[in-house]
């Protein structure tokens, strides 16, 4: 399959050999355990450990992480789940981390469990590669590109090299891109995490993480922490999960494309500042996410005057929902300064883009942003 439209490949990614008279794409396997008499050689043991639809998942997200190579992916119940089981199954006391100082607002609540554990924890921005000067002695280095919720880009195979050199291996949190967008693997990095809660289920209605390795005794690590600490996604989730990757470049391709028609509109508002999206060329990040993303998102960001503004503009909208995640079908804004943890200004909106009519949402955009400064 690898040298097949992602659209194919999206559609077929993880489907087993044809059986006659049964389904393509078989239903969750709700099982605790399965029967199993003498030595336990086969795959399937106990539910905790593994689960066919589990399987049939994480070969699909194999294919589309790295197609036509030889990988393994774990999935997990949640994208913290998948970051968690990276960082603490690959560390130990007296480890260096290198971690973004920018990155998803749940990534202080590892550090703090990092240093508790005596690992120490070095932090930098991920605009301009500043995560470079901190590489010596690391064990690990966390890049997560483009960042979440200010969508900087650092240059992966340029932090790669240079952390490969030293003996350091590389993580990069892909939740925003997808495979679709960027293939973190192809860069040179260890491990590919991302929430797949967001773009690549899409429909927010699933809570599901992965992590995909090429080699297999980091992966191994990867599956026994899953074991240990039990962070399995239900077979249900699974096989929605799996149903959801069908059309996920129908969905990427529709939102990456309304992103940045929605990009170019607001970059012609007077009241909107610190706009960002990597796609648009006018992007700092952009010379950078050119060379190393084929699609640069669903994500929008940008500033208001203040809160007040900020939330009248939300209030006003009638096409995007205020909630907290993004990547779905339907589009979603917040004032991200809400949650705290955050280092962006209080009318700061992330807006992600869904797959309505582009036209539609740009339409409710400027009414919401008209409504929101009139103070109406």
């Amino acid at each position: 399959m690898s040298t097949m439209g992602d659209g194919t490949r999206a559609v077929r990614a993880g489907l087993p050999e044809p059986q006659q008279y049964e389904p393509t794409l078989p239903g969750p396997v709700f099982a605790a355990h399965y029967h199993l008499s003498g030595e336990p050689t086969g795959p399937y043991t106990y539910g905790r450990d593994t689960n066919p639809t589990w399987t049939h998942l994480e070969r699909a997200i194999g294919e589309l992480e790295a197609p036509g190579e030889d990988v393994e992916t774990t999935v997990f119940a949640s994208g913290m789940a998948a970051i968690s089981a990276v960082l603490l199954s690959q560390v130990r006391t007296g480890d260096v981390v290198v971690l973004p100082d920018d990155g998803y607002q749940a990534l202080p609540l590892v550090r703090a469990q990092l240093d508790a554990y005596g690992v120490r924890v070095r932090t930098a921005p991920t605009g301009g590669d500043a995560q470079l000067a901190l590489l010596e002695g690391a064990r690990l280095l966390w890049l997560e590109t483009p960042s979440n919720p200010g969508l900087d880009v650092c240059d992966v195979r340029r932090l790669v090299d240079a952390a490969h050199a030293g003996g350091t291996l590389v993580a990069v949190d892909n939740t925003l891109a997808t495979p679709l967008g960027q293939r973190p693997l192809e860069l040179g990095a260890d491990f590919s995490v991302a929430s797949d809660t967001k773009g690549m289920t899409g429909h927010g209605d699933v809570l599901l993480g992965h992590v995909t390795c090429r080699d297999p005794e980091l992966a191994a690590g990867v599956r026994r922490w899953r074991k240990v600490v039990g962070a399995i996604p239900g077979p249900m989730e699974a096989w929605l999960a799996h149903r959801s990757l069908a059309t996920l470049e129908l969905r990427i391709e529709r939102q990456c494309a309304n992103a940045l028609v929605l990009a170019e509109a607001l970059a012609e508002r007077p009241e909107v500042s610190g706009l960002r999206y990597p796609g648009l060329p006018t992007d700092p990040s952009y010379p950078t996410a050119v060379r190393q993303m084929r699609r640069f998102g669903s994500v929008v960001s940008f500033v208001l005057a203040d809160r007040g503004t900020a939330e009248r503009f939300l209030s006003a909208l009638r096409l995007a929902e205020d909630a907290t995640s993004f990547g779905g079908v339907r589009s979603t804004a917040e004032r991200r300064a809400r949650w705290g943890g955050d280092a962006v200004p209080e009318g700061f909106i992330r807006f992600s883009v869904g797959a309505e009519n582009a036209a539609d949402l740009v339409g409710d955009v400027a009414r919401a942003l008209d409504e929101a400064g009139t103070g109406s």
